[in-house]
């Protein structure tokens, strides 16, 4: 930007002072000063947004290596599950063909006795206050079951004996 120096400031105020006049230079400072802070502000807007940017930028970049990555990583894992199981399709094919009788199919696996496992459990999942909740006013009421909090001094006045006075 330009470069101001002390002695350049004092002789723009004196031109002004002599130009604007007393009276009017107070407020011509403060609009002078306020549209400074405001292009200062707007300034600082604009590499803000301009940062912003070229960040959102390096970001993508390095989205897009992550992405090729998983990518290599993926299909390399891929190829290698490929060849471990036609490995070992090719072991289990030579392994059976003795024992069923040279058929090598999946027959000849159930009958080795060989089971599927049996399902596991499984927790249901019930919510007992919303079960609570579904409950019919009139039953929960013919029941006996409390849907209103007491306070104590409700519930010693409703279990209260008839006859017996409160206060004493």
């Amino acid at each position: 930007m330009i470069d101001f120096g002390f002695d350049k400031i004092a002789l723009i105020g004196a031109v002004a002072l002599i130009v604007i006049g007393p009276e009017k230079l107070p407020r011509v400072a403060r609009t002078m000063g306020a549209l400074f802070g405001k292009a200062q502000r707007y300034v600082a807007d604009v590499k803000a947004e301009v940062n912003r940017s070229i960040e959102l930028e390096e970001l993508k970049k390095m989205k897009t290596q992550f992405e090729d990555a998983a990518r290599d990583v993926q299909q390399t894992v891929r190829s290698e599950v490929d060849s471990a199981s036609a490995a070992f399709q090719g072991e289990w094919k030579n392994a059976t063909a003795g024992i069923g009788g040279g058929t090598g199919s999946t027959d000849s696996a159930g009958s080795l006795g060989w089971q599927p496992p049996p399902p596991s459990y499984r927790h249901p999942k019930k919510n007992w206050r919303l079960k609570r909740g579904a409950t019919p006013q009139w039953y929960k009421q013919r029941q006996g079951i409390r849907t209103k909090a007491l306070s104590g001094a409700a519930r010693v006045a409703r279990f209260r004996p008839p006859g017996v006075k409160a206060g004493r």
